[in-house]
């Protein structure tokens, strides 16, 4: 019998925020594997479509976009997710959240004020890849940089110059580009 109620309690403790906070994460786990699967079947998808028909499509160019920008979802996803699930697990340990999300948009004002270059370079990264101004092997002249492109991101962009000099360049910063490697129209 004492087995018994011992057992009971132990269901008792474990079916309440234990079992809560399991289901919590496995959902979310869920919902990351799934997600992660459809960003990359539609990227794959736009990666293989034939937007531009004719000579000048450039397959290798647009399977690089779709990489890239399928990175940047599943990025922005995964964050989502963590910050969801995050929140969720705190509540159920009964912490009030409603201190903590005012505190959050104080902070994220005063990080918003501190942050403009980031986020302009942010922008700047994806306005590049939307436009396609460039990508992975080109040779383009940036500012001073001439080289050939290593690669892309979000933040910065890096170019190898002719002498082997890596250089870091943040998208917010690029004003202007010569790329020699993009067919005439």
């Amino acid at each position: 019998m004492t087995l018994s109620a011992n057992a009971q309690k132990i269901w008792d403790w474990f079916s309440g925020a234990p079992l809560h906070i399991v289901v919590i994460l496995a959902i979310a786990l869920f919902i990351q594997k799934l997600g992660g699967r459809a960003i990359t079947r539609a990227m794959n998808r736009i990666a293989e479509a034939d937007f531009v028909p004719g000579p000048k499509r450039g397959v290798a160019r647009q399977k690089e976009r779709a990489k890239t920008a399928g990175s940047v979802l599943k990025s922005t996803m995964n964050g989502i997710i963590l910050l969801i699930t995050l929140t969720m697990v705190l509540s159920e340990f009964g912490l009030n959240l409603g201190p903590l999300v005012a505190s959050a948009g104080i902070i994220g004002v005063a990080l918003g004020l501190g942050a403009q270059t980031l986020v302009r370079d942010v922008l700047s990264g994806i306005f590049m890849l939307i436009e396609d101004q460039y990508g992975v092997g080109d040779e383009v002249e940036v500012m001073d940089v001439k080289g050939t492109i290593e690669s892309v991101g979000l933040r910065i962009t890096t170019v190898r110059a002719g002498d082997g000099t890596l250089w870091y360049l943040r998208n917010g910063e690029i004003l202007k580009v010569g790329n020699n490697s993009q067919p005439k129209h």
